[in-house]
């Protein structure tokens, strides 16, 4: 079991003895006991609502947080309905604006989570921890729903999953579900996908859950009879409150401070705006008379090399003149846990080879470096 903090009470009853300390029952797992990122959903880098979301599952509103909506047309969007009392400010709210058919395709949420930050829960040994997940929800939906999480090792796939119940539309409760340690599979110790956590609300598959560790079969994730968000304008959930940590009993939420939430949002994807305000100048070199590579520098180092998007013009500026271009970008240099990379820049006109070039991103345009899993 996990202990978050050393004190005097523990250690006068017993529960911090000689022998722990010995044994290494009490370690440093980790800087911070929730394993979810943004739990409390108070980042949102893309923006705080998007409309009309269909079938193209992705990132939406609050980071980290990975939407499916394949059935229905929704808007995701980060809220300010919040449980009272309880210290959260924003919630992520998923909102059906035309019906679909109920159960007639998937309706969820998922967290990704990365195999080097679990190596300390010793799955795949008989000393494999147990973890407990709570959240906040609310929708207008009674009824039992299902939460599963999928061990994705490349060696052999595994799942597990229990079922909870919202008793009172419209009303937010608090859930809590412990699942046991996993003796069987590791989590495979890399940068990529791991372990994820699925909330679904709406699934035209499932055949019941495990309760305990299974080789996966997508049948497991579901039970086949979700209450089916999606059929009606009527249906919205919100989520909040999401932690994830050692130990069988949940403990108190753990709030961060905005900008360490921040950080540690932006290990997956950093955005450059400059639709409100002045645009950040980079120092580029061209090469060729059409291509110039500049370098960016990082908010944090990024999980790993990133997909480039641009959406609106690139400046380079020479002297008195200038090039614009709304050509390709891609990474021309990438170095893990580095805070620099280098981008490079098609489709310029009449730039001069070999030579320094200041690098803007003008006009309400918009640079996105996404290192998400």
């Amino acid at each position: 079991m996990a202990i978050d903090k050393i004190t005097s009470a523990a250690i006068t009853d017993g529960t911090i003895t000689s022998s722990d300390l010995a044994s290494g029952t009490i370690e440093n797992q980790s800087a911070f006991k929730n394993i979810i990122i943004n739990g409390d959903m108070s980042i949102a880098q893309r923006g705080t609502s998007t409309s009309g979301v269909t079938t193209t599952d992705g990132y939406y509103a609050c980071d980290r947080f990975y939407t499916q909506t394949d059935t229905g047309t929704w808007t995701i969007s980060q809220s300010t309905d919040v449980p009272t009392g309880q210290g959260f400010a924003k919630s992520l709210k998923l909102d059906c604006t035309s019906a679909g058919t109920s159960n007639a395709d998937e309706v969820g949420i998922r967290h990704k989570i990365e195999g080097q930050f679990l190596q300390y829960l010793k799955y795949g040994t008989s000393s494999a921890e147990s973890l407990t997940l709570s959240f906040w929800i609310k929708t207008n939906k009674t009824g039992t729903y299902v939460c599963a999480f999928k061990n994705v090792s490349s060696v052999q796939e595994r799942v597990v999953s229990f079922e909870y119940t919202v008793s009172s539309a419209n009303t937010w409760e608090k859930k809590t579900i412990t699942l046991p340690g996993d003796t069987s599979q590791a989590l495979e110790n890399t940068n990529t996908e791991e372990l994820v956590v699925y909330w679904y609300f709406s699934a035209a598959f499932g055949s019941g859950v495990t309760n305990t560790w299974q080789n996966y079969s997508s049948s497991y994730l579901s039970n086949g009879s979700l209450p089916g968000l999606g059929g009606s304008t009527d249906d919205e959930v919100y989520i909040t409150g999401v932690q994830l940590e050692a130990g069988t009993s949940a403990s108190d939420f753990e709030f961060l401070p905005f900008d360490v939430n921040l950080r540690r949002c932006q290990r997956y994807y950093q955005i450059f705006d400059n639709t409100s305000g002045p645009s950040a100048i980079y120092a580029g070199r061209s090469y060729g008379t059409s291509d110039i590579m500049w370098c960016v520098p990082l908010s944090c180092p990024l999980r790993a090399s990133p997909s480039v998007s641009l959406t609106g013009t690139l400046r380079a500026f020479h002297g008195s003149g200038f090039n614009d271009t709304t050509g390709s970008m891609g990474v021309n240099h990438f170095v893990a846990n580095q805070t620099l990379m280098t981008l490079n820049s098609t489709g310029f006109s009449g730039i001069t080879d070999n030579r320094i070039y200041n690098v803007a991103h003008i006009n309400n345009t918009i640079l996105e470096l996404d290192s998400e899993l």
